[in-house]
């Protein structure tokens, strides 16, 4: 769906237009404008701080250097790292890399951000503050949020659970997310989590 493999058959539309037939120059100015990633390796780059990272999708479009470090700020405030904006990844956990690749995917604004098994390298707490995170942030900017994963505990994350065999779609049914806007203020981050 973002392009990164070209479909075997049929046809993919993203945003009312169908993307399946992009040449390789047409995705990349796609993505730039209407897709983020999080990926399950954190995909950092290792000799920049936080503040580096997430800023990169700007700089792509084209924004300017200040603007680029005032988004990435308060992104990184946004997903709890406010006393970790000039570390390298190798001086962050796991968690918080992934943190850092949030902001990284919802800085600039995208219609939609592909997460692909965003909590595969995490353990079940650090799990739940990062899907939290990301669901909050995707409702919070009215943006579509993809999930691919295995794991049943992570689908409870979303609005809708399509699940695959083999390729083919065996079940598309809607779903009450654990996770709202409404009680963000009222209760601690691991409290939608029933276990």
């Amino acid at each position: 769906m973002a392009g990164l493999e070209k479909p075997t058959k049929g046809s993919v539309w993203i945003a009312g237009k169908n993307v399946t037939q992009f040449s390789e120059k047409q995705w990349a100015l796609f993505r730039q404008r209407n897709i983020g990633f999080v990926f399950q390796s954190y995909n950092l780059m290792p000799t920049q701080t936080a503040i580096e990272n997430v800023a990169m999708p700007l700089m792509f479009k084209g924004v300017n250097k200040r603007t680029r470090t005032k988004e990435a700020i308060h992104m990184l405030k946004a997903v709890g790292l406010a006393s970790r904006m000039m570390h390298r990844p190798t001086q962050m956990s796991g968690g918080q890399q992934q943190r850092v690749g949030i902001a990284r995917a919802f800085v600039a604004r995208p219609k939609i951000v592909f997460a692909d098994e965003p909590t595969g390298n995490l353990d079940s707490k650090t799990s739940r503050g990062v899907m939290e995170i990301m669901v909050r942030m995707a409702k919070r900017y009215h943006e579509t949020l993809i999930i691919v994963t295995h794991d049943v505990n992570i689908a409870k994350y979303a609005d809708r659970i399509i699940n695959l065999h083999d390729g083919s779609i065996v079940s598309d049914e809607p779903n009450q997310s654990i996770v709202t806007l409404e009680n963000e203020q009222k209760e601690p981050a691991s409290a939608a989590v029933n276990e």
